[in-house]
């Protein structure tokens, strides 16, 4: 269910609008937690497949939620992790993952989405080890982060029964996501102006390579709505109206198709918010906190039947 705060003069029709000043929205951190285990190894394909575990106290079995950095598939570290994940630590709630993966100028796409998937099939071959439980995984993340989370929630699973990896075996299906300002539509780079040459390096094209000569299959499968479908988890989407980076248009496509194919969705448009939401905000952290306790309370085993696309 949307809930609805006019605090803006944009149309709030499906979408929850939060009115807080861009200033708010630089990079929260708070003082740093030290990982319980740091780099830990989760793929033999490159040595950018590593992570590092933050595990909260508890005696039973506790969720998880994977986090996947920003910086343009090109940058940013596994090691800048939002207070509101470190907070969850702290309290005792919830155990959070960080997560480093190759980026564009070692390999273009798929190698991301890859390493992500793997990372997820990781955790939860080592949930009893780390405490986890590994019914209860979500995936968050900012900007890069955001388009890479929300392309693990809604592919398909890519567990491979038969072989011999017992890491490939599992699932690597969520029980929720949480992308801030996430880009979900590469055809978008047809219809609206997007400055930053990462859209393309990701692809492997180079910087200003007209959006008409990119491989159109390439795109599709980038895009991480081209995989909504009924089975997905529950998605919560935060992204600023004043985003000259990621255009709005990218959150709003994403949340109707969600809705249309029966997907439980929430998207927070920030009021004079620009790309920078993806370090969240106090008023957006305790919305993303909140999201995520309630999905994770409910979850059930991820490892569906997929039902194909819609």
């Amino acid at each position: 269910m949307m809930r609805v705060l006019k605090h803006s003069t944009m149309p709030a029709v499906g979408a929850l609008f939060l009115c807080v000043s861009v200033s708010q929205f630089v990079l929260a951190q708070s003082e740093k937690l030290v990982a319980t285990h740091s780099d830990v190894v989760y793929g033999d394909e490159s040595p950018s497949q590593k992570l590092d575990v933050y595990l909260a106290k508890s005696d039973s079995p506790l969720p998880v939620m994977v986090h996947i950095h920003g910086g343009g598939w090109r940058g940013g570290s596994k090691n800048s992790v939002p207070s509101w994940l470190t907070d969850a630590v702290r309290q005792g709630w919830c155990s959070v993952v960080s997560i480093e993966y190759r980026f564009t100028d070692v390999a273009p796409h798929p190698a991301q989405v890859n390493d992500c998937l793997r990372a997820i099939q990781f955790v939860r071959f080592n949930a009893a080890k780390w405490n986890m439980d590994p019914k209860r995984i979500g995936v968050t993340g900012g900007s890069a982060g955001g388009h890479l989370t929300l392309w693990v929630a809604l592919h398909d699973d890519s567990a491979a029964p038969n072989s011999s990896d017992p890491v490939q075996k599992l699932s690597s299906r969520v029980a929720c996501a949480v992308s801030f300002a996430g880009p979900t539509d590469w055809s978008l780079l047809s219809e609206v102006e997007h400055k930053h040459p990462a859209y393309r390096q990701l692809l492997g094209y180079e910087p200003g390579t007209p959006a008409g000569k990119m491989d159109s299959k390439a795109k599709i499968d980038v895009s991480p709505i081209s995989f909504a479908s009924a089975d997905d988890p529950p998605v919560m989407q935060v992204h600023g109206d004043k985003d000259d980076i990621v255009p709005l248009l990218h959150a709003q496509n994403m949340n109707e198709r969600l809705k249309k194919v029966g997907v439980q969705t929430e998207l927070v448009i920030v009021d004079g918010g620009d790309h920078s939401v993806a370090g969240a905000g106090p008023q957006v952290a305790k919305r993303a906190t909140e999201f995520v306790r309630k999905q994770l309370a409910n979850a059930v085993n991820p490892a569906r039947q997929d039902q194909g696309r819609q």
